[in-house]
């Protein structure tokens, strides 16, 4: 019935003031019920008004104590694993060439898998997995190309006696061109509707990473194979201009060099520069008196205390120094834009607090490059060598022509009492011209 109240009908949250003012019908808060739910004594202490479960902010001093404790930690996870790796690598130089050259390939390895890693969606990855896949069969494939290269061109009088080995080495860069095509013929393959713009994407970023890293790392490659200080003078080199620049940084550093890496300062940049050049004349100096050090590889067995004879080359330690403290650090900083890009500090977590194998070898990549390149227009002489005079008659001449060769060559030696008539007459006997 309309206008008429409604009866024993209650409303538990209306209010009634009493003389004070007060609203006697509101909730109790925490403060005035106890966990039961009864007004509290007066006589009894407050409890406290945080909930369970709800941890009360650290103080200055305790963030600070926590993050001291931190650095500490990581100072010395980082120094523990300069230390091994230090010694891991003299280790490595002093047994010989070859345990070298196995951690250079541990070390293209690493990288390029942290490099695609970064561009590499989780989501898409799980739905192509044949997209992952083919990225490592593209590294096989270049990694196959490139070792091949050096061993055909160091190695050829050894490669091309080998009856197995000699159409490996001939047709190398054939088997080489197959091995890619199908690698891309897969690829096309497998593209799919929804995904293609992530597919392309990763074979862009696939071969840039193969360029920019295994390409590289294979001209490093080719410096330990010239001897051994074409590879460890530009490391060192590259090093000791990064320690340089971080003290003359923080000791007299005022200006910055460049925006991507805001420490770094041209006050250090300059006289890491010059410390760079003194350390490497004195390092120069004392490696030239080893020839281990100095001469080619002839056998992949020598090693630091073998006695090895040659010819030293001459080493212009003042340009080498200028690009390791001018030039490679750009390198540094195309990898800190590369980070600051996928918004990432790191490349990875390889080196336990060092990062990723990348940032510790972003300068030496292209310092090994001008290494290689500024050896064989410089420095190393236009000579024919053993390998090469074998590869002209192996694939230029034909068969009539080199058993004529062969004779050639032993008349030569009998002439000069190299060898005696005995020799020359099983020459004769053992190959008949077949003309």
């Amino acid at each position: 019935m309309t206008g008429r109240s409604r009866r024993g009908v209650k409303f538990p949250h209306a209010k009634h003031t009493n003389g004070h003012g007060t609203a006697e019908g509101r909730r109790s808060s925490f403060s005035d019920v106890s966990e039961e739910g009864s007004q509290l004594s007066p006589l009894k202490p407050k409890p406290s008004p945080t909930l369970d479960g709800i941890q009360e902010k650290p103080t200055a001093q305790e963030e600070r104590a926590a993050e001291y404790e931190k650095k500490k930690a990581n100072f010395v996870t980082r120094t523990f694993w300069t230390f091994v790796m230090i010694g891991g690598f003299f280790a490595a130089l002093f047994m010989g060439h070859v345990y070298i050259i196995t951690i250079i390939t541990v070390i293209q390895i690493v990288s390029f898998k942290e490099v695609i890693a970064i561009a590499n969606v989780p989501s898409r990855a799980r739905d192509l997995q044949s997209t992952k896949n083919l990225n490592w069969y593209w590294l096989a494939t270049t990694m196959y190309f490139l070792y091949g290269e050096s061993v055909i061109y160091y190695f050829k009088h050894i490669v091309l006696i080998d009856k197995v080995l000699l159409p490996l080495a001939t047709h190398h860069r054939f088997i080489s061109f197959l091995l890619y095509v199908f690698g891309f013929v897969f690829f096309v393959g497998s593209l799919k509707a929804g995904h293609l713009k992530f597919q392309f994407a990763q074979f862009g970023w696939t071969h840039m990473a193969l360029f920019l890293i295994n390409c590289q790392a294979h001209f490093i490659m080719n410096n330990i194979f010239e001897g051994m200080i074409w590879f460890f003078l530009p490391a060192a080199l590259v090093i000791t201009n990064d320690i340089f620049a971080y003290i003359c940084g923080i000791t007299f550093g005022r200006t910055q060099l460049i925006k991507l890496s805001p420490k770094k300062t041209v006050e250090g940049f300059v006289g890491a520069w010059i410390m760079t050049v003194l350390f490497g004349i004195v390092l120069t100096h004392y490696l030239m008196k080893s020839k281990f050090f100095i001469c080619p590889v002839n056998d992949l067995g020598a090693n630091f205390f073998t006695g090895l004879e040659c010819d030293p080359n001459p080493i212009h330690t003042f340009f080498w120094a200028t690009f390791a403290s001018l030039i490679a650090p750009f390198g540094g900083f195309f990898a800190s834009g590369l980070k600051r890009t996928f918004k990432i500090k790191d490349f990875g977590h390889s080196i336990p607090g060092h990062g990723g194998m990348t940032d510790r070898m972003d300068c030496q990549f292209i310092m090994g490059f001008f290494a290689y390149i500024y050896y064989h227009t410089f420095i190393a002489l236009n000579q024919v060598t053993l390998g090469d005079v074998m590869e002209n008659a192996i694939t230029g001449l034909t068969v009539d022509e080199q058993i004529e060769l062969i004779k050639g060559m032993g008349r030569y030696l009998a002439n000069q009492g190299v060898v005696g008539p005995d020799a020359l007459s099983c020459l004769d006997t053992s190959l008949p011209s077949r003309r």
